[in-house]
């Protein structure tokens, strides 16, 4: 009998293409005036940048997620389509 082993990164996949499609259908959603409430969402992360100056390289981070309703939904989605798979 064969068993169907299902990959952690094909579902890291799965929710980020959930995640960015969402998010960008969210964004498109807060123009149309029945579909603003998938806009709504928070943003969170590191609004500051954090610098490594090492003389002869300078490394700057900065992170930055936005969650929307229609990115949670898109997770949703993804998580559905990796069980049906």
């Amino acid at each position: 009998m064969a068993t169907k082993e299902k990959n952690f990164w094909i579902l890291l996949v799965f929710l980020l293409s959930g995640l960015v499609v969402g998010g960008l259908l969210g964004i498109l959603a807060e123009r149309v005036p029945w579909l603003w409430w998938l806009a709504y969402g928070e943003s969170f992360g590191i609004t500051t940048p954090v610098a490594l100056d090492l003389s002869v390289l300078k490394i700057t981070f900065s992170f930055m997620i936005k969650i929307n309703i229609a990115s949670i939904i898109g997770m949703a989605i993804s998580i559905w389509l990796y069980r049906k798979v």
